[in-house]
């Protein structure tokens, strides 16, 4: 905080503000790792649902890939968990 870089008071400041999040995700050892690759996912599919004609093609595809749900294809074995 005595720092005469400014970027360092910046930094100074934003820990301070955001001080009781940074603590709890360090104590509770949680981040938003999950959410952030859902999100991803979810945006690679939307780039390729470009050539869909409507968008509950695109949301069936959202649905279907971003849960456990396998569904077994024709002339395939299925993989033992």
């Amino acid at each position: 905080s005595h720092s005469r870089i400014k970027a360092f008071k910046e930094l100074y400041l934003k820990i301070k503000r955001h001080r009781e999040h940074i603590l709890n995700a360090i104590r509770f050892g949680m981040s938003n790792a999950r959410i952030e690759a859902t999100n991803n996912k979810i945006k690679l599919i939307i780039r390729k649902a470009y050539g869909f004609r409507n968008i509950q093609n695109m949301l069936d595809m959202v649905y279907l890939v971003c849960s456990d749900l396998r569904i077994p294809l024709p002339n395939r074995k299925a993989r033992s968990a």
